[in-house]
This record gives structure tokens, C-alpha cells and sequence, in this order.
């Protein structure tokens, strides 16, 4: 889809529909809405008197133009309440209503910018949330669907229509930038196992690499051996499959520190290993790599906007299968640090092999480390699919991360890490235990986590509700989500800003 910038008149503009915006509450339209609902006789004023346009959130209304514009149809949206308006909803109202409009033969849509001026919004932020609405919620994954569809049902080209040229591009440019990567993150995440091997992420961090002027590094399985990868090689020694471990690198300072690791959990299907799961939702474990796609995703985006920082991702992937040759029960593996840890549940994989890449980070002498992994149930239970869990051990770097994820719709709610919580993981046979009791699982979990950390400033962000979700809604398509690859590359912006 082709989205462009335009700052001729809408009424103009010859296309099959024109989208304007009503808020809830208001009696008459406004802005462009009034000028569409001129040319029209009032149309959208006795709709609006009528009930029928209530302005609600989300809500779509279509009407004929019967040949008083030259658009054949005008597109009324809601954005709700004035007041309560952000960016997140203009990216939501966007994308669900061009969703709507595709599949009604409507290829082409012209659009006013939404929302600039109110609640402080300005018009770059609304033009770059309309765009990244536009691509995110217009996403599908299709590629192994031989039935192919006719070119109806496809939207080839947005235009939206304000003032400004200029920054108007700029914004549609940065925005295409964060959603082609959060796409394509989307994209990683919903290949089914077979063709997303621990090989083919790696595979795909050599492409986007090549693209994009990234450094890469692939280890395999020998030199995960030398490093003393305990936790990877541990949990991947059930599989056919051999582990691999991502690095790559984007330097955009003269300076030789790497000012910041991503992490992410790559394990590209999880069936339990010996303590397997059970049937029902299994085939959902081949997104268990979704922390991996992200900071892959991220990395693109970064190495586009070309920020003054260096940046590294860390991958550690493998699948999580059981075998005669499978990790089992009552284990004891070492990670990269030196740390025995007893496996009482293969099951609680992820954190073994963030275990190393933590460990690596710190051996790399990162100055912080956010790490992403579809870590715990327990996460998903306590805060559901609307919030990311967040913990970490530095106030600055958590103050960060959750206010760029609130500027990107991806929302992160802090969660405790009270030291007691540690009491849980300690061992009697090693120096720390990969599972605590049922409760505050989530949090434990974290816990594991810190303990290959060293005292870095830390975020770990558990995406187990958020890496997906069961149907469309706004900028959201049933599938992978590509959070939290916006609010990573948000971050990182955002520390050079303050630098």
C-alpha cells in the first residue's frame, strides 16, 4: 500500500471514499467533516440529529457522495471523546476503519489528518499514528494460502490530507519505518515452526543485516560450546535442531561502549520438553520466539533512523522438545556466568537461555540491557493481554521504557521485585533453582533473570499476554501483535535525546 502526503483540498480530491472525523458529543461536524457535510446539503448534520453518527470511538459510517464530490464515498469515523483523545487512538481509528473499508471495492481512501490540535497533539504525531495505524491494521499473513484473492478486498493507497507538505512526509516516512518492522516481526512470529527454525531466525538476521548495514554474528553450536552456554545448549539438546545464538551489532556512535542490549527470547517452538505441555494450545508455542523477532524488528528500525547509539540485539534460539537425549527434571546445568542452576521444570526454558544472553551482555560490558521473552503464564494470568509486565533493577531505565510504551499504545505495567521473591529459587543442590512455587510466577521468574544481570541497569519486559491476540481490533490483527518492537525502538530514541 502506498500511503503519501497531500495538502490540495479533500473535497478535491477524486478517490473512492474520503474519510473525515466526528467526535462524540459534538452537535455539528467540524473541520473538514463541515466542509464534506456542506458539499453535501448537510447530509452529515441530519445523520448526526438523527442518532445515526454518534461519533463514538471506533464507530464507521458510510454515505454516497451520488456524484456531489468527486470521491464516490465519504467515510465519517469516530475518535470519541475530544478530551480523551491520543495518538493511540487516531493509530486505532485508522486502522480499523480502513479494515472495514477493505473488501467493499474500495482501493483507494483519502483521509483528513485526524486529531491534530486537540489534546495536544501536533500534526506530525497525528500523521506518523495514522500511518503506523494504517500498515499495522491492514496487516495480513497470507503466504501459505495457495487460494489467491482478487484485487478486490485490497486498499492500494492512503492519502492523508493536511497542511505541510514537508513534515508531513517526514512523519509518514518514521512511521512506515515502525510499522514495516513491527510487521515484520508479525510476520516471523505467525510462521508456523517448520519454516522458523533456531537456522531460519538466524537466517533472517543475516537478510535484514545485508539490508539494512547491520554487523552480524551467528554462533553455532561449537561456539556456544566454548562460551559455556549451558542454559542454551541445554534446553536445545532435545531437539533435531541445532541452537543458534544472534548477535547484531548497530553502531551509530564513534564510541566503542554499547550503550544498550535488547534481549530476546528466541525459542522457536516450545513443547514443554520432558515436563511437556498439554494439547490444547500447543500449536501457539511456535510464537515463543516472539522477544527474538522483536529485537530483530527493532534493530531494522533503529539502523533506518540511523540514531547517535550503539545498539546490540542477543538471540538465543532454539526449540524446546522432548527426546531420549532431552534435558530432564532434576538437572543441574551451568550458564555462561559460571551459575549452577537445578532445571526442575523444562518447561521454565526461556529464562535458561536469557540466562546466557544476559550473561553475554554483561561479558560485552553493555551499559544497559532490556531484555523481551513470552516468559510466563503467570504474567498473562495477573495482567491479562492489555498490559507487557515490566521489572527491572534501575528506576531511570524503567521511567523510560514505560513512557515510551505508553507514546506507542504498547502499555507495560511495573511489577514488584522485592528481594524475599528470591527465596523461592534458592537450591539445595545448586546455586539457584530455574522455578519458584506457584505463586508470583511471573515475578520469580524476573528474579531468575537478575541473577545473570551483574548489576547492569536491567528491564525485563514479559510479553506472554501481549505477543498476540484472538482477534481484530483497532490497529490489531488476530495473530502476532509486533509488540514491543515500537516501544523498543521509542526507547531508543529517546536515550539520545538524553544522553
Amino acid at each position: 500500500m502506498q500511503i503519501k502526503a497531500s495538502t490540495g483540498n479533500i473535497l478535491s480530491i477524486k478517490t473512492d471514499a474520503i474519510m473525515v472525523y466526528h467526535y462524540e458529543g459534538a452537535k455539528e461536524p467540524e473541520g473538514e467533516a463541515a466542509a464534506v457535510d456542506k458539499a453535501l446539503d448537510g447530509a452529515i448534520t441530519q445523520l448526526i440529529k438523527k442518532g445515526d453518527i454518534k461519533g463514538k470511538l471506533n464507530e464507521v459510517n458510510v454515505i454516497h457522495s451520488l456524484g456531489r464530490l468527486p470521491a464516490g464515498r465519504v467515510v465519517i469515523a469516530g475518535l470519541g471523546k475530544k478530551r480523551k483523545l491520543d495518538t493511540d487512538k487516531i493509530r486505532g481509528v485508522v486502522g480499523g476503519t480502513l479494515r472495514q473499508l477493505r473488501g467493499r471495492g474500495v482501493a483507494n481512501v483519502a483521509g483528513a489528518v485526524a486529531g491534530a490540535g486537540v489534546s495536544k497533539i501536533n500534526i506530525e504525531d497525528a500523521v506518523q499514528a495514522a500511518t503506523e495505524g494504517a500498515m499495522l491494521g491492514l496487516y495480513t499473513f497470507k503466504r501459505h494460502v495457495t487460494k489467491k484473492e482478487g484485487k478486490r478486498g485490497e486498499i492500494k493507497s492512503f492519502t492523508i490530507v493536511g497542511k505541510g507538505r514537508r513534515r508531513m512526509g517526514e512523519s509518514i516516512e518514521r512511521g512506515k519505518v515502525l510499522a514495516e518492522a513491527a510487521n515484520w516481526a508479525r510476520d516471523m512470529v505467525n510462521e508456523p515452526s517448520n519454516f522458523m527454525t533456531p537456522n531460519d531466525m538466524a537466517g533472517a538476521a543475516r537478510q535484514i543485516a545485508e539490508k539494512y548495514g547491520l554487523e552480524v554474528e551467528v554462533f553455532e553450536k561449537e561456539k556456544i560450546q566454548e562460551l559455556g552456554m549451558g542454559g542454551l545448549l541445554g534446553v536445545s539438546q532435545g531437539s533435531q535442531q541445532p541452537p543458534r545464538f544472534i548477535v547484531l551489532n548497530y553502531k551509530g556512535s564513534k564510541s566503542d561502549r554499547i550503550d544498550i542490549v535488547l534481549a530476546g527470547k528466541g525459542i522457536t517452538f516450545d513443547s514443554g520438553g520432558i515436563n511437556i505441555k498439554p494439547t490444547e494450545y500447543m500449536d501457539d508455542m511456535k510464537g515463543d520466539m516472539a522477544g527474538g523477532a522483536s529485537v530483530m524488528a527493532a534493530m531494522m528500525a533503529i539502523t533506518r533512523l540511523k540514531p547517535e547509539i550503539n545498539v546490540t540485539a542477543l538471540v538465543p534460539a532454539t526449540e524446546n522438545m522432548p527426546s531420549g537425549t532431552a534435558m530432564k527434571p532434576g538437572d543441574i546445568i551451568t550458564a555462561m556466568n559460571g551459575k549452577t542452576i537445578e532445571v526442575l521444570n523444562t518447561d521454565a526454558e526461556g529464562r535458561l537461555i536469557l540466562a546466557d544472553a544476559l550473561s553475554y551482555a554483561k561479558k560485552l560490558g553493555a551499559k544497559a540491557v532490556v531484555d523481551v521473552a513470552t516468559l510466563t503464564g503467570a504474567c498473562r494470568v495477573a495482567l491479562g493481554t492489555l498490559c507487557t509486565g515490566a521489572f527491572g533493577n534501575n528506576n531511570a531505565l524503567m521511567s523510560k521504557v514505560i513512557a515510551a510504551g505508553k507514546e506507542t499504545g504498547e502499555l507495560m505495567w511495573e511489577l514488584p521485585m522485592y528481594a524475599e521473591y528470591r527465596e523461592q529459587l534458592k537450591s539445595d543442590l545448586a546455586d539457584i533453582k530455574n522455578i519458584g512455587n506457584r505463586y508470583g510466577g511471573a515475578i520469580t521468574a524476573a528474579k531468575f533473570l537478575e541473577d545473570f544481570v551483574g548489576g547492569i541497569p536491567w528491564v525485563h519486559l514479559d510479553i506472554a499476554g501481549t505477543a498476540d491476540t484472538s482477534k481484530d481490533k483497532g490497529y490489531q490483527v488476530k495473530g502476532a501483535t509486533g509488540v514491543p518492537v515500537r516501544t523498543l525502538v521509542k526507547l531508543v530514541l529517546s536515550m539520545v535525546k538524553r544522553k
